[in-house]
């Protein structure tokens, strides 16, 4: 998204349009969320019930956004919660409903919409490599490589506190660029093993390692 759709959806939060909001994100969002829960928790069923949840965590988050981030940064942190709290204690809350039909519509067309790139059965062999990673370090590189996320937005997203401080922000993204840079050659050690790199080629689907 845009910095002015950014901005359009700061100006909708401040005038206190929540629903309004609500569904522009969602609209604008969903889709890369749901992948990114789907990674995260490695099945399409899970990530279609906590996807519900995220939802509603948006609706009700949204009077309290301090914009302290990016409106796109705060989705993820809602939606890494969700996840977390749903391997620790799962709800198995299906078909549940946000309050809004609009809100409630947008779900189900996020749930059901077909995503080839998330499908088990075109998934290329360095996919099935991510797959067996642990939840966290398949979801630092689906925000990282796939979704472009700047190391700061990373963090954000994956610190338990609801308004890091800076300091708390720059240890948690040190932390993470050492992580991102052992997985990379974790991966790289596991595609040789498979035959599927060798010692010239280069790391396909771990590249954006440059800090910002």
């Amino acid at each position: 998204m845009s910095e002015d759709a950014e901005a359009e959806l700061a100006e909708l939060v401040r005038s206190r349009a929540f629903e309004r909001a609500a569904t522009r994100a969602l609209d604008s969002y969903g889709d890369e969320v749901y992948g990114f829960l789907i990674n995260m928790l490695g099945s399409e069923s899970d990530a279609a019930e906590v996807f519900g949840q995220v939802v509603e965590d948006i609706w009700k988050g949204l009077p309290s956004f301090a914009a302290k981030c990016t409106l796109r940064t705060w989705v993820y942190v809602i939606a890494r919660h969700a996840a977390s709290r749903y391997r620790r204690t799962p709800w198995n809350r299906r078909d549940q409903r946000t309050g809004s039909a609009q809100l409630d519509e947008l779900v189900a067309r996020t749930r059901t919409r077909t995503h080839p790139w998330q499908r088990t059965d075109v998934k290329d062999r360095f996919a099935q490599l991510r797959e067996a990673l642990d939840p966290e370090d398949r979801a630092l590189l689906v925000l990282r490589v796939d979704r472009g996320m700047a190391w700061p937005e990373i963090a954000r997203v994956t610190l338990d506190a609801d308004e890091p401080d800076e300091r708390a922000i720059a240890r948690e993204t040190d932390r993470l660029a050492k992580r991102f840079q052992r997985l990379k050659e974790e991966l790289r050690r596991r595609a040789r093993e498979a035959g599927l790199l060798d010692d010239d080629a280069k790391d396909r689907g771990t590249r954006g390692d440059g800090r910002r």
